[in-house]
């Protein structure tokens, strides 16, 4: 008699009848309920096979979902073996004088998440491309979405690099670049299109949740050196554009350029009222941030 593969078993177990969940949703239901407290701090996660079975996912789904809690210091001892523990204060983990720097791409996003809990959310940010904080809204953006945050509003203020300016970098090793060269069009293109996403995909907050959003760009007269995101007024988060040769297909052209990996730079994380140092350096970032904002910085407009 030929066998359903609906119920069809593996492992002694039936298939699971309603769609699989991916690893990310995974992720996202365990981050809630370490958010919540529903698992607290230093408390052993189920075993694999427990959250597999929970979740109607294989192990490797899972194995997945833990790496990605592990990679935001969400979980410690995230291996094939005994169960994952949940980190110590996992909320805060990310911030504070005793904080390790952390890869821009692993450290913002939770940051930015967490930034989100508040009914006001305010983000400044000076960069070169917003390329780091569009990746690091994704993840507010899911928890808007699925119900588990809910700010009333939200402004969010981006200092980027003027287009009519030579760049300090991306530009080629040999010869000059200008602004009407092939990296500076690409840099251009990729700013623009980056400062667009962002801009669109938090301006739909005001149709989907009647969130009251405002984003606005200026434009900086110089290329910045470091990439600084100010969250709420409470922390500054800091990392230096450090500069490498690195290779590019432009116009069916191989160009060597200097440039910086900005998604890779090591983010430096600042709180204030942790102790007086860090209270400081979110202060005065706040008010050079600010002075930038209304005195040299001029109207931007992401266009070509």
């Amino acid at each position: 008699m030929a066998v359903d593969p609906e119920h069809d078993s593996v492992n002694g177990r039936k298939k699971p009848q309603r769609p699989q969940r991916t690893h990310r949703e995974v992720a996202d239901e365990l981050r809630a309920r370490i958010r919540s407290g529903a698992l607290q701090a230093g408390q052993r996660m189920p075993t694999q096979a427990q959250l597999a079975a929970e979740f109607g996912v294989e192990r490797p789904a899972i194995r997945q979902a833990l790496r990605i809690l592990q990679s935001e210091q969400l979980l410690t001892d995230v291996s094939k073996g005994a169960p994952a523990t949940v980190a110590v204060d996992p909320g805060r983990v990310l911030t504070g004088p005793s904080a390790p720097p952390l890869p821009t791409t692993v450290g913002l996003a939770p940051r930015v998440a967490a930034a989100f809990g508040a009914e006001h959310v305010e983000i400044d940010a000076v960069c070169l491309t917003s390329v780091s904080l569009t990746l690091a809204i994704g993840e507010p953006l899911r928890q808007i979405h699925s119900g588990r945050l809910k700010p009333a509003k939200v402004d969010v203020r981006v200092l980027l690099p003027s287009r009519n300016i030579d760049l300090a970098f991306p530009v080629p090793v040999e010869g000059h670049d200008g602004v009407d060269g092939p990296v500076h069009e690409q840099w251009l293109a990729q700013r623009n299109a980056q400062g667009q996403v962002l801009r669109h995909n938090l301006l739909a907050l005001r149709a989907t949740h009647g969130v009251d959003v405002r984003v606005s760009f200026r434009a900086l007269p110089f290329t910045p050196p470091v990439k600084l995101y100010l969250l709420n007024g409470e922390e500054a988060l800091f990392a230096y554009y450090t500069l490498a040769r690195s290779k590019a297909q432009i116009d069916q052209e191989c160009l060597e350029m200097y440039d910086a990996q900005g998604i890779r730079s090591l983010l430096f994380a600042f709180e204030q009222g942790t102790v007086l140092r860090d209270t400081a350096f979110v202060e005065q970032s706040h008010l050079w941030f600010n002075a930038l904002w209304e005195t040299i910085s001029s109207e931007l407009v992401l266009t070509g």
